[in-house]
């Protein structure tokens, strides 16, 4: 076995043709849908930017629910120092 065949998997006629067969099915599938490549690589990048945004709204999420918390607790905590500082 060469090495292009060896890189390849198989002979390069055999892939040429497997390629061109899977070529043809995913052009015939993107044309009934109405997609076209640019379609579908804007889908991965809103894809990616929505995990994105998502992980930093997270974040954010998180980040506002301890300062909410910290709005009661902290002046608790300062006031019950103080008390007890007082004994």
């Amino acid at each position: 076995m060469s090495a292009l065949a060896r890189f390849l998997g198989d002979s390069p006629l055999r892939v040429i043709i497997k390629l061109l067969v899977v070529s043809f099915l995913v052009g015939l599938v993107m044309h009934t849908f109405g997609w076209s490549p640019y379609d579908v690589l804007r889908g991965v990048q809103n894809f990616f930017l929505d995990i994105w945004n998502m992980g930093f709204r997270a974040i954010d999420r998180f980040l506002g629910y301890i300062l909410l918390g910290a709005a009661i607790v902290v002046p608790a905590f300062i006031l019950l120092r103080i008390a007890s500082y007082r004994k």
